[in-house]
């Protein structure tokens, strides 16, 4: 089914030549089918091609969804001004049946620090009420997990760069969200920080269901199914690491397990298929059912 959003973006045309189901919003207006509800609020400085990554992922949904995309009105990176990009304040009113929140790390800006943190906290406090479920990805989910259940990120000596081996958790439990995903799985991460299991076990409102030894926690979720915490990036193009080190190669070593050769311009895309699995199953069973329930 397609996935709405507005011609003017980028990501629709990026879409429509890669053959992704999109249309826009006149077209999707005249159908009687109510589509899925979900914003993005993407603070990553590349915004545009990593909203094009979300949307290409949620295009599998078996119902139309109709994206809405949110920008920050304190994070001095962003330059957005198109009216296709909303503010936080412009849809507070509304409720959405899904939410991802994803994003560079507040502390890296050098000004409106307090400004940015308040919209966040008033964001995060926002879709306990607004969104039936919430996925936190990267940053976002290190951050939500602090705010809302004081776990805190550990900085790593070395950084969590390259793709990584993760184990899911098997307790005999069916659990949707990895419905299909092999019991060893690779996922991208590049980040400065980690979140351990061992700080997340005594939660009682938590459940981890997959864990790297290298990378630390890696999806987690609230037992009312409401927030899922992403430490890592399955959105993830094939070239998305290998353009972070040519643009930081002076800061970054080579991502791990990456590079299929030498000259490390070919690369083994080994989490596609798990990355599509994860964001079906989190549409299907976690913002479409828990919306129908």
């Amino acid at each position: 089914m397609p996935i709405v959003i507005d011609r003017e973006i980028p990501a629709y045309t990026t879409s429509t030549e890669e053959r992704i189901f999109v249309i826009d919003r006149q077209r999707a207006a005249a159908q009687k089918t109510r589509p899925l509800e979900i914003a993005i609020l993407d603070l990553i400085p590349t915004e545009e091609a990593s909203e094009a990554r979300f949307i290409r992922l949620l295009s599998n949904s078996p119902v139309p969804v109709n994206i809405t995309l949110l920008k920050s009105s304190a994070y001095p990176v962003q330059v957005k001004t198109s009216k296709i990009y909303k503010e936080f304040s412009e849809i507070k009113h509304r409720k959405f049946d899904g939410m991802i929140i994803t994003g560079t790390p507040f502390e890296n800006t050098t000004s409106g620090k307090m400004k940015y943190w308040s919209e966040i906290k008033e964001i995060f406090d926002w879709t306990k009420t607004n969104v039936n479920c919430t996925l936190f990805s990267c940053w976002a989910a290190q951050t939500a997990l602090n705010y809302f259940y004081n776990i805190k990120k550990h900085p790593l000596k070395k950084n969590c760069f390259g793709i990584f081996t993760h184990n899911r958790v098997l307790d005999g439990v069916a659990e949707p969200l990895m419905r299909g995903i092999s019991d060893e799985f690779n996922m991208p991460h590049s980040r400065h920080n980690i979140v351990y299991a061992k700080d997340i076990l005594h939660i009682k409102e938590l459940k981890i269901l997959s864990y790297s030894k290298r990378a630390g926690a890696s999806i987690i979720k609230s037992v009312d199914n409401r927030r899922v915490f992403l430490t890592g990036h399955l959105e993830y193009d094939r070239y998305t690491l290998k353009n972070q080190f040519e643009q930081n190669c002076s800061d970054l070593k080579p991502p791990v397990n990456y590079f299929s050769d030498k000259e490390k311009t070919e690369v083994n895309m080994s989490w596609a298929s798990s990355a599509n699995l994860f964001y079906i199953n989190w549409l299907n069973y976690y913002v479409y059912q828990a919306e129908a329930a």
